[in-house]
């Protein structure tokens, strides 16, 4: 039997983990100048992620939490305004023109701008998969990649995929960059899901190694997230020491002992994520 288009694979069920998109509409109740016609609209959009794209009115309604009749108003606005198409099926897909929306964040970061050739020297030099992602709540977003990056998982990555932070790399110096109340509140709050056998899910487990990542300044995570896919991440700051991104090297098990990682990933990805550090900061 071929798979449901519409349900989530292991891998993307944590970035719908917790409340639905429509949820947090609940905590701006009574505030006069929240729009939620418009954030219903967005909480929609973000319900496309994953799979392959197209959903069905009520596939759409489970996912946000919104009612049907909420999200056929938010559906039939995008259509209108080109951002969303339809079949004879009933079945809706993003158009193209919803890049547009990504592509404003994409031209005006002075972080994406400048890691694109920093990825690419990483890249070229390591001849590894190199990687920039940013935290967005309990998850980590790809922000750029490096053009020799290549398809480790049995899910492809690009620019706005979304991966849960606890179990990678990027996501743990994220999570360590955080201040001592908000890493608190992150680990009394996230549901940790066993990927593979290696997955660390006990929040005390985790805290500890968070802990390490902030005080060594690097983390490596070993098929955690899928077996077979090793990685190793770095922090990147901005010019007040804020972390504001993380830099990865991802390899396959089978040809790169996490030893290695740590002795010859490490020190140019330490050295690329200060020149991005300098970039950013200027």
């Amino acid at each position: 039997m071929s798979p449901d288009p519409l349900k989530p694979t292991s891998l993307e069920t944590p970035h719908r983990a917790g409340p639905p998109p429509g949820a947090e509409l609940g905590r701006f109740v009574g505030d006069p100048d929240f729009m939620a016609s418009f954030a219903r609209g967005l909480s929609v959009i973000r319900a496309f992620s994953g799979g392959t794209g197209r959903r069905t009115l009520g596939a759409l309604a489970r996912t946000t939490g919104l009612s049907r009749a909420a999200v056929r108003r938010c559906l039939y606005t995008l259509q209108c305004l080109g951002y969303v198409g339809s079949d004879a099926a009933g079945h809706y897909v993003l158009r193209p023109r919803i890049l547009a929306l990504g592509y404003a964040f994409l031209s005006s970061s002075t972080l994406v701008a400048a890691a694109r050739p920093v990825l690419d020297q990483v890249g070229s030099l390591l001849r590894e998969s190199c990687s920039i992602a940013t935290l967005d709540g309990d998850s980590i977003v790809y922000v750029a990649r490096s053009s020799s990056s290549r398809r480790l998982m049995s899910i492809d990555l690009g620019v706005g995929s979304r991966l849960p932070a606890y179990c990678t790399s990027m996501g743990r110096v994220l999570l360590a960059g955080l201040d001592d109340l908000d890493l608190d509140l992150y680990l009394q709050r996230v549901i940790a899901v066993a990927h593979t056998e290696k997955t660390v899910t006990r929040a005390d487990e985790l805290r500890q190694l968070l802990l390490r990542a902030r005080s060594e300044g690097f983390a490596i995570v070993d098929q955690e997230l899928e077996i077979g896919l090793r990685s190793i991440a770095v922090p990147v700051r901005d010019a007040t020491g804020r972390v504001v991104a993380a830099l990865n090297v991802s390899t396959h098990a089978s040809r790169v002992g996490a030893a290695e990682l740590r002795s010859r990933c490490l020190p140019p990805l330490v050295v690329a994520a200060h020149e991005l550090s300098m970039l950013v900061a200027t």
